[in-house]
């Protein structure tokens, strides 16, 4: 493999397996994740994005690089959370979904997946605030909770009395798991600069590493094969590479196309293509002979 594209082995028979209709795609489960960013101090570069690389471990995309993120709660659209920023019309617009339910769904999924797994809240107590350091073992015990799904976010967020701060997240891209995989997703991705005061921190348990790093550098990574990723991982880094600041390129968010992207797979002639529209890096060929890739 000449670069560091996830690619599992069992993927070949599995694309064949629904091509002779032996396999029944699953329904792929709705979720978010969050390019944090953030701009070094005292440097000309632009700014570096926060990653965390999956436990080895782990059965979806082991051992990859990714941003903080998961699935939807079923309580992340119970009832009305306290709201700053677009409003939810306006986000059900921007993400292609039909209710206002489903917009603040997803867009709660990015805040809260984004604190669950790096320590970070994009909430404050008024629509101009965040808060600051949440490393407290008061805050660690809410976000605890939060992970066990003892608390809804909802809940936490009338507990600290806070409102979401919708408007610090720019929607960015939207991909799906191909038909084939086990383990679906419909993830939208997010983008959205560090607030003043916080930090971040390896507080997943599905993450074995942490890194602050450049957008391009991390897509070199990549192209080298040193840094294992998923297309959407390094389709996003590569976008972001023209913007000078976290600011900039929150800015550019509304401008970005969330036609959903999801992978095709035909057979021609002697070979299993596999291909992800518009982004041509990511095609496979697979002999249908042996079935590796």
């Amino acid at each position: 493999m000449s670069n560091g594209q996830w690619y599992p082995p069992e993927w070949p028979d599995r694309i064949r397996a629904l091509a002779a209709g032996e396999l029944t795609a699953a329904t792929p489960r709705r979720a978010a994740t969050v390019m944090l960013l953030r701009d070094p101090a005292g440097t000309e570069g632009g700014p570096t994005v926060h990653m965390i690389r999956r436990r080895a471990s782990m059965a979806f995309a082991g051992g990859a690089y990714a941003y903080p993120g998961g699935g939807v709660d079923p309580r992340d659209d119970d009832r009305l959370v306290g709201w700053a920023g677009p409003a939810l019309e306006d986000w059900a617009e921007r993400l292609g979904v039909g209710t206002a339910a489903e917009a603040q769904a997803i867009v709660c999924a990015a805040v809260r997946e984004t604190y669950e797994e790096a320590g970070v809240l994009l909430a404050g107590p008024t629509a101009g605030t965040v808060v600051g350091d949440t490393t407290g073992t008061d805050w660690e015990a809410d976000r605890e909770a939060l992970v066990a799904r003892e608390l809804s976010f909802a809940e936490f967020l009338d507990r600290r009395g806070l409102v979401l701060r919708s408007d610090l997240l720019g929607a960015w891209a939207r991909w799906i798991t191909p038909e084939f995989e086990p383990r679906r997703y419909d993830t939208w991705f997010f983008v959205a600069a560090l607030p003043e005061g916080q930090l971040t921190r390896n507080a997943s348990t599905e993450a074995d590493r942490t890194v602050w790093i450049a957008p391009a550098d991390a897509a070199d990574g990549y192209d080298r094969g040193e840094l294992l990723m998923m297309p959407p991982t390094v389709s996003t880094l590569r976008q972001l590479r023209p913007y000078g600041t976290a600011a900039e390129a929150l800015k550019a968010a509304s401008a970005q196309d969330l036609t959903p992207v999801l992978a095709q797979a035909r057979l021609d002639g002697g070979e299993l293509v596999l291909s992800w529209p518009g982004h041509d890096e990511f095609t496979k060929h697979i002999p249908t002979g042996d079935g590796s890739a």
